[in-house]
């Protein structure tokens, strides 16, 4: 069965059009069994997150079809003609390898893709809509993703201001569950780079702000501690990683307040990572000794070193994915032309046994052994060939070079082997 997708994603169209093709959590399983009711859709899935909308289906019907679908579904007067691709057979295999091996991402080697291509599959086994083709393919799309995250080191390097701040602290500290990390700020980026912070194993975490009621709502979240600004000279002598991201004019750590920190720990390091702009912390601060302080654009020139070292690491996985598609093609068409040999082995079953019953009744009538065995070989030459013999005249006939080919070449395969 022809394996089929027709999307839209960050490539092809703005988040403004993007939004209005989207299926929400709520409304996808009345989708899923809709479309799974129009002619030619045997079977289908649907893949929706804020970068992309899929529709991976098993059947007949074609692009346009199912672009009129969606535009129907949705209710929207829609120009999506310039923004939709639509990919076939080889094509969608290698689109959802690709997919589900964070190589289509806006970020390359995003993992959070195969989660949720992982939830789109299980909605659509909720709402009957995938069968044995489709459950294939997204089988196999799963270990592909697997074995590109298991041989290549496309998702190992950090791409977000958020997961590098962690990456950078387990250069300073191998062991995170072992030290005290400080949040200055309780915005939504350094609310982000606290929850990854928790994630990674910090156990202790204070969140200082301003506004004493936002830091507790954070703190609440992530059990954690809350401190206004009032208390942060004292916080940063307990504060072995402090990451500041506030919206103050000023810097909120200055030299002299460091150099006391410093004194108090008797001089263990501090990782300082300022994210803010204007910067909280006094750039005079990286003077000292036993600090280190990076800025957002430290963290910018690690991202992109990183993008690159994932943009290298792309090539490797591009090569697993080659490999895996070939895999897949071949036991499917394996697979394909399992009835027709089935039918075939059957076929010659029936001219044997009919056959073989024939040559009986001759050697209790008194032939020789002789004569039935050249009456069984004859027959079951001619019984045998009779269809495909017909089959070759008819194509020849047609001017279908096809067939002849065929035959030849097995032909010419079978005498090699002998």
């Amino acid at each position: 069965m022809a394996f089929n997708i027709l999307g839209i994603n960050h490539k092809t169209a703005p988040v403004a059009l993007r939004e209005k093709v989207a299926f929400s959590e709520e409304r996808l399983l009345a989708a899923l069994r809709t479309l799974r009711q129009e002619a030619g859709v045997a079977e289908v899935v649907i893949l929706s997150t804020c970068n992309r909308t899929e529709v991976y289906w098993a059947g007949s019907a074609s692009g346009a079809e199912l672009s009129q679908w969606l535009e129907r579904h949705h209710g929207h007067n829609l120009d999506l003609a310039s923004s939709l691709y639509v990919h076939q057979e080889k094509r969608a295999v290698e689109h959802a390898f690709s997919v589900a091996s964070g190589l289509d991402s806006m970020v390359v080697g995003e993992a959070q893709i195969l989660g949720q291509l992982k939830d789109a599959y299980r909605a659509a086994q909720q709402a009957g809509s995938t069968g044995p083709s489709l459950n294939k393919l997204f089988q196999a799309a799963f270990s592909a993703a697997k074995r590109v995250r298991s041989e290549t080191r496309i998702g190992e390097n950090a791409v977000s201001l958020a997961s590098a701040t962690v990456s950078l602290a387990r250069r300073v500290y191998s062991d995170l569950s072992a030290h005290t990390a400080l949040m200055v700020g309780a915005g939504d980026m350094n609310a982000l780079t606290a929850r990854h912070f928790m994630s990674a194993g910090v156990k202790r975490m204070v969140i200082a702000n301003r506004t004493l009621g936002r830091a507790q709502t954070l703190a609440a979240e992530l059990k954690a501690h809350a401190v206004g600004l009032e208390d942060l000279d004292k916080e940063l002598a307990q504060a072995d990683i402090v990451i500041t991201c506030t919206a103050s004019d000023v810097p909120l750590i200055t030299k002299n307040a460091a150099e006391a920190a410093i004194r108090a720990r008797r001089r263990r390091p501090i990782l300082m990572v300022d994210l803010a702009v204007p910067r909280d912390i006094d750039p005079a601060v990286a003077d000292l000794e036993d600090v280190y302080l990076f800025s957002i654009d430290d963290l910018q020139r690690l991202i992109d070193d990183n993008r690159q070292q994932r943009a290298v690491a792309a090539g490797g996985a591009r090569l697993v994915i080659d490999e895996e598609v070939a895999r897949f093609l071949s036991e499917s068409r394996a697979h394909d032309a399992g009835p027709a040999i089935r039918a075939l082995r059957q076929q010659a079953d029936g001219i044997r046994l009919q056959t073989v019953e024939q040559a009986q009744r001759l050697l209790a009538a008194g032939k020789s052994a002789d004569e039935v065995i050249e009456y069984l070989a004859n027959t079951l030459t001619n019984r045998l060939l009779h269809t495909p013999t017909q089959a070759l005249r008819q194509a020849a006939e047609l001017a279908d070079s096809a067939l002849t080919e065929a035959v030849t070449r097995l032909l010419i395969e079978e005498r090699d082997r002998h």
